[in-house]
């Protein structure tokens, strides 16, 4: 089985899960509207999987398979052993998608396109794949070149990506966990509530916790929050604005970057 077919397959078990978990054990008191959520979420998923197909002629792995036929990229050129390399590539490539998400929040071009995903007013297990098509083309774009300068090996990026999607459905799940528990994977990882925060409708919570799966570098670099002002079961989600039904289509989506934000 390639990667593509492990990765898609570890996607719809995981799914269908947490969407199992979420109903039976809930964090978020608001209704998750799946009947009229769901189909745009999931649609703007099945859209960016076909523009990383059609519109690029690399996707990060392929880009791993050139750069180890090439010897291209700093592993390479330093020799590091092989499982040294895989794990400075793991951190080096999460790292990197967190500085991006922080610039994504900094900067007005970029903003637009990444608050599609916040302004979900909800936030459950589908909330995980709902981003712009252009936003998952820039970000394939940025892991492309990093892949490319590290030299990264393909088993390394091809088990980031399957991480790393798998915690973009965890991470956003609706998903009540102990307090004991969530304390203590926050020492490592990013859980449901951590993210949660990052998508209060407060500014000074979604200004926090960038991490996507590894929760060092928002202590590392001052982005952590530990808790909310308001409480995790009824603090208001997604943004003060576009939260209109007609705002929340899948057209409206789509062309939601091109309106004024503030």
């Amino acid at each position: 089985m390639n990667q593509a077919a492990v990765r898609l397959l570890t996607f719809l078990s995981l799914l269908a899960l947490l969407a199992m978990a979420e109903y039976r054990w809930p964090q978020h008191a608001a209704s998750p509207m799946r009947q009229r959520r769901w189909p745009v979420n999931f649609g703007l998923g099945a859209i960016n999987v076909l523009c990383l197909r059609l519109l690029l002629p690399w996707l990060a792995v392929d880009a791993a398979f050139w750069a180890r036929q090439k010897d291209f990229g700093l592993l390479h050129l330093l020799h590091v052993a092989p499982w040294a390399a895989a794990a400075i590539a793991f951190v080096a490539l999460d790292l990197t998608i967190y500085t991006q998400h922080r610039l994504m929040h900094r900067i007005e071009i970029l903003w637009r396109l990444h608050r599609v995903h916040h302004t979900d007013i909800a936030l459950d297990v589908s909330s995980g794949v709902r981003f712009h098509p252009l936003e998952i083309l820039l970000s394939m774009g940025i892991k492309i070149v990093a892949v490319l300068l590290l030299g990264a090996s393909p088993a390394a990026v091809a088990a980031f990506e399957i991480v790393l999607s798998s915690f973009s459905l965890i991470t956003h799940a609706n998903l009540r966990l102990s307090s004991r528990l969530d304390a203590a994977l926050r020492w490592v990882f990013v859980t449901p509530d951590m993210h949660r925060i990052h998508h209060s409708v407060r500014p000074e919570a979604h200004d926090t916790n960038y991490g996507f799966h590894i929760s060092w570098w928002d202590r590392l670099f001052g982005s952590y929050l530990p808790q909310p002002q308001l409480a995790q079961d009824t603090m208001p989600l997604g943004l003060t604005i576009f939260r209109e039904d007609q705002a929340q289509g899948l057209a409206a989506l789509l062309i939601q970057p091109a309106k004024q934000w503030h």
